[in-house]
């Protein structure tokens, strides 16, 4: 088959299949023209999913006729000022949007620049240009898409549900309204109600309002400032507490000079600066704004714009971890599940109220409440044998009755603790409320902590086995944990070859203190196996010690003195990121006195 040029519209429609996937995109191109243009408002309305219809009104700056004609052709932009890629400071500058979206489907343009006499009006159909006719509009402009894909019948099969691809169309505008909150926006349709995200004061507050606005006041509670800079290379926005967290990385939303992309580079570094805060199937939620010299990003390396690459990749990632590693420390304590809500909203009434005319004399197998004197001892008024009925124990340790004055450390931010229940939570009080302790999960942390800076200073001190405990295993095990004994070693972990299926411990970590060796290496065999080359030798240390602090902590159903609980209280408030364990469950939690003050109908 020789070769030959292509018609004009076939070479638009080709175009068109690059740049306008579903109707979520020709949303994208064209908010991203009317930000392009300075607008302060942007109107945005969809019928049938953005398949029948698109509309986007703006209040920039408009086109001259002279521009509008030249604006439906291909690689026609007035968004690159010469000829160099490398400088590219808008959203847009292929020329590509408008001409592809003409070529499928029925386009209209009114616009009116401010040295115009009146506004100027075109349409594109199919590719088909038509005259430029003056028209009728206030200022900036307004573009209109109808039928899509009618000049492609075929694209259309391969679109979802009009909700769906209204679903996508919402998730692009929210994108956009992240990257610039001084700008309104407003998004309208048939498959929606109109929801209004009201333009924003400028710096950290008015970003952080209008992601509270999108991403909602359980955002704006939990989020934690970030910021780092170096080299020119600025990372700032915000991130939520480990205590607010998803399924998927859905809520992670990433900008490049106010560009939205998706990046493995940027979601790489977020998962490494979370892996000491969150459990492994759960994933942050944050909006991250990354600014550069736009020589040092290249933007075009993808049609739609959604994917950047770096001229100094390990430097961004290097700023994103410690950004978000240095706020999740310096709101360490925070980052627990201290609002209470959850706690809260299961607490309920314990008793079903009795008719006014139910008499307990009527009743004599059911139990009837000890009453209670001022100094906790039951009223004489009931027997024994009803008062046993009512015999739950006591609690695990009681400090009610401490010789150790305990106004000062009520003040301390996790307080004085009163006592321990079911050998497994210690219960302080605050001045202004009370907290429950997960005993096991806040000294988890204590231990982990230290392993880490035991680790970055001199070493792991260990302690030699009088006699080597030897631990059997099936074969594939003992070799995976052979593989990675130097590793091991560096814990303080010292094991070696016992014969077929077996190791020998011969030196635990000092900070372990007694502990199961033969626990300890089944649970890191299961975690090695998942392991990868891949995955930098630091985090396969960190899993290392946060296996062993795990096995070295304080153990559910331990009895603690009462010192001990103060003890424990206090390390966790000099402690960093003490407001939830390695795997990412929360220490403690806080109630407000004013909140138990509501469970009663104090206010």
């Amino acid at each position: 088959m020789p070769v030959r040029q292509l018609p004009e519209q076939v070479v638009n429609r080709i175009a068109a299949g690059e740049v306008v996937e579903r109707p979520a995109s020709v949303v994208k191109e064209l908010v991203e023209n009317a930000i392009d243009a300075g607008a302060s408002r942007i109107d945005v309305f969809t019928d049938g999913g953005g398949r029948r219809r698109i509309g986007i009104t703006d209040d920039g700056s408009g086109m001259t006729a002279k521009d509008l004609a030249l604006a439906v052709e291909r690689h026609a932009t007035s968004k690159l000022d010469d000829e160099d890629l490398l400088q590219i400071r808008t959203l847009g500058f292929r020329g590509e949007a408008l001409p592809s979206i003409g070529s499928v489907a029925r386009l209209s343009i009114t616009t009116r620049h401010a040295g115009e006499p009146h506004a100027w009006a075109l349409t594109v159909e199919g590719g088909a240009k038509s005259e430029i006719m003056p028209a009728a509009l206030a200022h900036g402009t307004r573009v209109e898409v109808n039928d899509l894909f009618y000049a492609t019948p075929a694209r259309l099969k391969f679109l979802k549900t009009d909700r769906t691809e209204a679903e996508a169309i919402r998730e692009v505008v929210r994108r956009l309204a992240m990257a610039r909150p001084d700008v309104a926006f407003t998004l309208a349709g048939e498959e929606r109600a109109p929801v209004t995200w009201a333009a924003a004061l400028p710096g950290a507050a008015g970003r952080l309002t209008r992601l509270g606005d999108i991403l909602g006041a359980e955002f704006r509670s939990h989020a934690i400032e970030v910021h780092a800079e170096r080299e020119g290379v600025v990372v700032s926005g915000y991130a939520a507490a480990p205590a607010l967290t998803k399924a998927n990385a859905l809520g992670q939303y990433l900008f490049v000079n106010g560009r939205p992309v998706r990046d493995k580079l940027i979601l790489g570094a977020v998962r490494a600066a979370y892996s000491d805060y969150l459990p492994r199937d759960r994933h942050p939620v944050l909006a991250l704004f990354v600014t550069l010299d736009p020589r040092e990003v290249d933007a075009n390396v993808h049609p739609a714009k959604t994917e950047v690459r770096f001229r100094n990749a390990g430097l961004v990632r290097a700023l994103i971890v410690h950004g978000l590693k240095e706020g999740l420390a310096r709101e360490g304590r925070r980052t627990a599940a201290n609002s209470g809500e959850s706690a809260l909203s299961s607490f309920r009434p314990a008793f079903t109220p009795r008719p006014a005319s139910w008499d307990w004399r009527a009743s004599p197998s059911a139990p009837v409440a000890p009453m209670p004197s001022f100094d906790g001892a039951a009223a004489p008024a009931f027997s024994e044998r009803a008062q046993a009925a009512f015999d739950v124990g006591a609690p695990s340790a009681d400090v009610r009755f401490e010789t150790q004055p305990v106004s000062d450390l009520v003040d301390r931010p996790l307080g004085a603790a009163r006592t321990q229940i079911h050998e497994t939570y210690i219960v302080s009080q605050t001045r202004d409320g009370l907290i429950i302790v997960d005993q096991h999960a806040a000294h988890e942390r204590i231990v982990y902590e230290r392993l880490k800076a035991s680790l970055a200073a001199n070493g792991v001190q260990r302690q030699i086995l009088l006699i080597p405990e030897i631990v059997e295993m099936d074969e594939a095990t003992v070799e995976r944990l052979l593989e990675r004994s130097d590793e091991l070693t560096s814990f303080g972990l010292a094991i070696e070859s016992f014969g077929h299926g077996a190791v020998a411990v011969r030196e635990t970590p000092s900070l372990l203190g007694k502990t199961n060796a033969g626990g300890l290496l089944r649970d890191l065999s299961e975690h090695m196996a998942e392991w990868d080359e891949a995955l930098p030798l630091e985090r396969r240390l960190m899993h290392v010690a946060a296996t062993m602090a795990c096995h070295g902590s304080v153990r559910a159903g331990r009895r603690l003195r009462p010192e001990e609980m103060n003890a424990l209280l206090r390390e966790m408030e000099e402690t960093p990121n003490s407001g939830q364990c390695n795997h990412g469950r929360p220490t403690y939690v806080e109630l407000k006195l004013s909140d138990v003050e509501k469970l009663f109908g104090r206010r």
